[in-house]
């Protein structure tokens, strides 16, 4: 009986121990080659939510605007400008106003500027490199290599406007259409570069007529400092003319000649 009850004792023990190392597995139906994983349904159900999460991700994606006229814009056109030329003084003006021609922007400017004569050249020559009929002239030849090329800046500008017209408003269109082709999300995401590559190119243009606009400042500041200077040298002349000469000159017998007023 001691025998029967210890066998006993170690089959339970065994049948503990198999119990406890097995996996989560079991038979359906009493049927042993049917096995049903728990650990496994649990994978596979986070699996599938997965992807339906990513399903419903793209087909969100997918939806598209159905009313996207409403931020539509007017696209403005840089309008056409037309200089008089009464009697050629501004001959070429509106030519290199509105289109890419630098050889127009310069003609126009010799034909309406004051040109430095050859008696004039020939008194600048002897005279020092400071003096102020030079500086006059370093700020006329500034603004005769500067101002040609800012008007054709501003024609190269409205004639960029005429052509990347058609673009501009292709692109709009694009962005504002309804339909399923043009609201993919690569579709839209194509037209954002597109976007961005016009926003450039604009950004780019307007660089160059603010380049313009700094040369023009640069000209004029020095005509201004040059008059003032001009203004300082004269009244330092007069003073010294002041005390090299008398006040009171009626009583001289020689002729002043050397005043400034």
């Amino acid at each position: 009986m001691n025998i029967q009850l210890t066998r006993r004792r170690k089959w339970i023990v065994a049948g503990v121990v198999i119990l406890g190392t097995a996996t989560p597995s079991f038979a359906l139906f009493g049927i042993g080659d049917i096995v049903f994983d728990p650990t496994s349904y649990a994978s596979l159900v986070s699996q599938l939510t997965q992807m339906t999460t990513q399903y419903n991700m793209l087909k969100n994606n997918l939806v598209h605007f159905s009313v996207k006229q409403q931020w539509q814009t007017a696209l403005t056109q840089l309008e056409h400008v037309n200089v008089a030329n009464q009697f050629g003084e501004t001959g070429g003006f509106s030519v290199a106003l509105n289109t890419n021609s630098p050889s127009a922007a310069s003609t126009a400017w010799g034909n309406a500027t004051v040109p430095v004569n050859s008696s004039t050249s020939t008194y600048l020559a002897s005279q020092n490199p400071n003096s102020a009929g030079r500086s006059q002239l370093a700020m006329i030849e500034a603004s005769d290599a500067a101002s040609p090329d800012c008007m054709n800046a501003v024609g190269a500008y409205r004639a960029a406007r005429d052509t990347n017209a058609s673009a501009q408003q292709s692109l709009q269109s694009e962005q504002l259409d309804d339909d399923d082709d043009t609201n993919t999300e690569v579709q839209q995401l194509n037209l954002l570069n597109a976007s961005q590559a016009q926003h450039l190119q604009e950004l780019q243009a307007q660089g160059v007529i603010h380049a313009c606009l700094a040369q023009q400042m640069a000209i004029q500041n020095m005509q201004q400092r040059n008059a003032a200077a001009q203004d300082l040298n004269t009244w330092g002349n007069v003073q010294a003319q002041h005390q090299a000469n008398p006040t009171f000159n009626v009583t001289s017998s020689s002729t002043w000649t050397t005043y400034v007023p």
